[in-house]
């Protein structure tokens, strides 16, 4: 009888896990998550942060503990561009509290991502904040972001996620995302 109590409750626990497992596989960081390294490729924008247009790196190592937002968009928009002007205003007016930030643009066709990624860096007149493209279609494996999402942002502070959303290129929610970055740096 015990043997199979035993039994029963070690399969249970295993689909318990496989059923989690399977939940969290595209949930995204949350707030508390640490954040990785990942590779990205430069492609435009922040000419001074002394990376090479084309040169490989991880900016999320680059800027380590220091508050940062990054934005992983599979696309531009209006509000997107509207995003990235303001978190350039928001780098440059926060160089005391060492703020950063970065775009990744991701999907398919390494080309389309690269004329994309300028676009953004001409369309939001950025000067703080570099724009790369990611190797991967979903971008990074450890950060789990919704593949369905055109857009995400995340911001940290500590290597640790304070935010992070999820929107249509479209539907960017500005103010929110702003709101939060003075948060995380005061």
């Amino acid at each position: 009888m015990s043997r199979l109590f035993l039994g029963t409750v070690l399969s249970a626990a295993l689909v318990a896990g496989f059923v989690t497992a399977a939940d969290t596989a595209t949930d995204g960081l949350k707030q508390g998550d640490p954040i990785g390294a990942f590779y990205v490729t430069k492609v435009a924008g922040a000419s001074e942060d002394g990376v090479k247009v084309g040169q490989e790196l991880c900016y999320r190592c680059k800027y380590g503990q220091r508050p940062m937002v990054m934005v992983f968009t599979r696309k531009s928009s209006d509000k997107v561009n509207q995003l990235i002007a303001e978190l350039d205003k928001a780098v440059a007016e926060n160089s005391d509290a060492q703020l950063r930030g970065f775009v990744t643009v991701m999907g398919e066709d390494q080309a389309a991502l690269k004329s994309t990624a300028k676009q953004i860096v001409d369309d939001s007149k950025a000067k703080m904040i570099p724009v790369a493209v990611s190797d991967s279609p979903n971008g990074p494996a450890n950060y789990r972001l919704n593949p369905d999402a055109e857009v995400t942002v995340i911001v940290a502070t500590e290597s640790q996620v304070v935010a992070s959303h999820s929107f249509t290129a479209d539907a960017v929610d500005v103010a929110a995302v702003i709101k939060e970055v003075r948060q995380a740096i005061n």
